[in-house]
């Protein structure tokens, strides 16, 4: 079995005099059959921390010390895994997407789905399931989230995937995939590659939506 899972780094606010709006919004997905592979890296780095810090449960590469992100960091890049992300400049955004996040949220996951099934890096005749980040409270919209990218691949793609939506602490692979989509943010937002050059061997594309 194959799995993706699935992060985002940076905000969809277009209010840029506002204090705290990123410039770039990035969505990456982690992919590998080895999940639990992945979650090993996460509890060994958890475990590693002192007992103030293990009681919080999540790691979140925006709050820990660089020491505990480059650990996790390096311990990814030494699985049988890959990373693809989608750089999405919001100066660029068409204004009629500006005012429909959930859209345009759905919009850039897809064309990152359908890259990495044109690419064919996952074996689509093995069951593939899709694990995102809880970011949407509402039962609504993430039912479209499902519906909608599960109707695409099966039109684009002929490919029958199951979509969960899970909270890091639910599903712990979601902490690592935090971690790499919080690097290349970092790499495009604060020009610093420092992170991001200790996974970098593990990134099969990372492109902008609008160049």
């Amino acid at each position: 079995m194959s799995y993706i899972f699935m992060d985002e780094s940076g905000d969809l606010g277009f209010d840029f005099a506002k204090k705290g709006t990123s410039q770039y919004f990035i969505i990456t997905f982690l992919f590998s059959s080895n999940k639990r592979g992945i979650e090993k890296c996460v509890k060994k780095v958890h475990a590693g921390l002192c007992k103030r810090y293990r009681a919080i449960g999540e790691l979140h590469a925006y709050k820990e010390e660089p020491i505990t992100r480059k650990r996790l960091l390096s311990l990814l890049a030494g699985k049988d895994c890959g990373i693809m992300a989608i750089v999405l400049n919001k100066k660029k955004v068409y204004a009629n997407l500006q005012d429909e996040k959930p859209v345009l949220y759905n919009y850039v996951t897809n064309i990152l789905l359908d890259r990495i099934f044109s690419k064919k890096l996952l074996v689509t005749s093995e069951p593939i399931e899709i694990i995102a980040s809880r970011k949407e409270t509402s039962k609504f919209l993430n039912l479209n989230f499902k519906s909608y990218l599960q109707s695409q691949l099966a039109k684009n793609h002929n490919v029958s995937v199951k979509i969960s939506i899970k909270t890091p602490a639910e599903e712990k692979a979601l902490q690592a995939v935090d971690f790499a989509s919080w690097a290349i943010f970092r790499k495009y937002e604060s020009r610093d590659e420092e992170y991001y050059k200790i996974i970098k061997r593990r990134v099969v594309e990372e492109k902008p939506l609008f160049p």
